[in-house]
């Protein structure tokens, strides 16, 4: 079976939060971090529903979401920056996240944005592959400021829309 892409509201609060957790469980220091921040996120999408609708979508295979991708759209047309992008880890390798990605970049241009941005970290190679093959740019690397010791440098990437 196929994925389909469907609005991040037409599955239970929480579901955000959990595939992060699942999805960064590799590495059991990024909950330490970033678990607040998760659940955060995962409020305020679900409080805000037309923002979720506009800014996001989950990636579903048989009726099960298996990961989901956002974006800020603050600075529509200058640029959109994306946000959180995650494939579940028993989904991983199966080209689901570049596929997830690409539809998330078409979305964004559709919205209008002239540019799309995008960073993630040196560690994370599988998502630095996502990014390159979804048709992102390497910029630049900078420093990671909230975990370096564990997860590198910063690397920033871009898509400049025509």
């Amino acid at each position: 079976m196929d994925i389909e892409f469907r609005k991040i509201t037409e599955f239970p609060r929480g579901t955000l939060a959990a595939l992060l957790k699942d999805g960064y469980s590799f590495e059991p220091r990024f909950k330490e971090f970033w678990q607040s921040q998760w659940q955060e996120f995962d409020d305020f999408f679900y409080n805000n529903p037309h923002i979720a609708e506009f800014s996001g979508f989950m990636t579903v295979l048989e009726g099960k979401p298996i990961g989901f991708v956002s974006w800020n759209p603050t600075k529509l047309p200058e640029l959109a920056e994306v946000g959180h992008n995650c494939i579940g880890t028993k989904y991983k390798g199966n080209g689901y996240g570049k596929r997830q990605m690409q539809e998330a970049v078409r979305r964004i241009k559709e919205q209008g944005a002239r540019k799309i941005i995008v960073w993630t970290n040196e560690r994370l190679i599988a998502a630095q592959r996502t990014y390159e093959s979804a048709g992102f740019q390497f910029v630049k690397k900078s420093e990671e400021t909230i975990c370096p010791e564990y997860v590198g440098q910063r690397i920033h990437y871009e898509i400049v829309a025509r």
